[in-house]
């Protein structure tokens, strides 16, 4: 049941929004392809009662959210990395292809803790993702492409790891609350995940990093109806209350804009802009 939640939520989304629409022209409707998170359905709901908004929510990895923003199936996109300063090759090689400075901007959503989800009372006692390593551990995975997946291989090469020593067995699940459910049901003995879903599944959390949530859509979409609502609801009080109730999560600053190199500046986009600029200035003078 809680493998299917997501797909679930996708399809009554689906339904309220044919039904909201159909009886409610006045409804605004946005569709937003999203990385798996605990704090969306609460904006959702709190869209729909502050500005009468519908969102259509469908979970996806972070690469597959924003592969559907650049196909144009969706306005918005949501997606999250850590606030890392140096170099991060997994996330630039995954990410820097589906996203353009100047052409892509980011709205903050939140800051949310990243850590293990072990067993109550952690009876490996695992503080790191190294040690969920150990012969004999099973790990629950994520599936490929989503944001977990790629803050679990950047870790696990800050260890010198490869992918590889984490040994699981069951098949790689599509978020947060299934792998604590695996958990919980004693089919795993760890795994990457959210504290808000540890503790609705009476797991512990080992705390291993703050990431960045972030939404994203085109530069020209911030203008759209649909996203200026979106943007009033996350600047709201009533949305800081609302992520205060999710243990792990805290608010950004009001749904502010940003940047991509301001918010991502492990990027280096700045490094590659001069590079560009110098090759051109060459090509001119020759």
């Amino acid at each position: 049941r809680t493998r299917l939640t997501p797909h679930i939520e996708a399809l009554r989304s689906e339904l309220d929004r044919v039904l909201t629409l159909a009886f409610d022209a006045a409804h605004d409707a946005i569709t937003v392809y999203a990385s798996h998170d605990l704090a969306l359905p609460l904006l959702r709901d709190l869209a729909a009662q502050q500005q009468r908004l519908h969102i259509e929510l469908r979970f996806a990895g972070s690469v597959d959210a924003l592969r559907a923003l650049a196909e144009g199936r969706c306005l918005v996109a949501g997606f999250h990395v850590p606030p890392l300063q140096g170099a991060a090759p997994v996330f630039a090689e995954a990410l820097k292809p589906l996203l353009k400075p100047g052409r892509h901007k980011l709205i903050a959503f939140s800051r949310r803790a990243q850590g293990l989800m072990v067993a109550k009372g952690n009876p490996h006692k695992l503080a790191n993702l190294a040690d969920a390593a150990r012969p004999g551990l099973r790990f629950i995975q994520r599936q490929p492409g989503s944001g977990t997946r790629l803050l679990t291989d950047y870790l696990l090469q800050t260890h010198g790891m490869a992918p590889g020593e984490l040994v699981g067995g069951l098949s790689p699940e599509d978020s947060h609350m299934a792998v604590a459910a695996a958990i919980a049901s004693g089919l795993g003995d760890a795994g990457m995940g959210l504290a808000a879903a540890a503790q609705a599944f009476g797991l512990d959390f080992v705390p291993v990093l703050d990431e960045d949530y972030f939404l994203v859509c085109l530069k020209d979409a911030l203008d759209h109806p649909a996203v200026l609502k979106l943007h009033q609801v996350l600047a709201s009080s009533a949305w800081d209350e609302s992520l205060a109730s999710l243990p792990g999560y805290r608010g950004a600053p009001g749904g502010e804009v940003l940047s991509l190199v301001r918010a991502l500046p492990w990027w280096a986009f700045r490094q590659a802009k001069a590079t560009a600029q110098l090759a051109d200035e060459a090509s001119a003078a020759d």
